[in-house]
């Protein structure tokens, strides 16, 4: 698969909201916002949602 193929799968909706999310709450962490435990269940629950949804699609869901 070639590079642009691989950036256009990337640039969809659930993959940019996912990022955003990321980038928002390492800022409020870094920012003293929400603490490093608030962080880290936030984090887990964008990364596992993001990537469960990845292996729902591979398998033909």
């Amino acid at each position: 698969m070639n590079i642009k193929k691989r950036i256009a799968k990337l640039v969809n909706v659930k993959s940019i909201v996912t990022i955003l999310l990321t980038l928002v709450f390492a800022y409020q962490f870094c920012a003293g916002t929400i603490s490093e435990n608030s962080f880290m269940e936030i984090f887990k629950l964008i990364v596992i949602f993001y990537f469960g949804t990845q292996i729902g699609k591979a398998g033909g869901e």
